[in-house]
């Protein structure tokens, strides 16, 4: 590695992000997996809600593309619609 004052910057900063990135996939992992695992109608619906949520300030703040957030979206939505009550 070299030894200017912008490269050792540049490592500390992506550290920082590295663990801030890595925080945020495994919340959206998690919310994700809520809705898949959620056993009825009522509580996946309301999984489906954090999701939705979660999935929303990940792109926001850049993580994922709106687009894989809008597809995610709408795949998890199908299947809480399709669990019967």
């Amino acid at each position: 590695m070299q030894r200017h004052k912008s490269v050792e910057k540049r490592v500390r900063t992506s550290k920082k992000a590295n663990v801030t990135n890595r925080a945020n996939k495994t919340r959206v992992k998690k919310a994700v997996r809520g809705v898949l695992e959620a056993k009825d109608k009522g509580s996946a619906a309301s999984a489906l809600k954090t999701a939705v949520s979660v999935l929303d300030k990940s792109v926001k703040i850049g993580l994922i593309h709106k687009n894989k957030a809008a597809n995610q979206k709408s795949r998890l939505s199908k299947l809480v619609n399709k669990i019967e009550k």
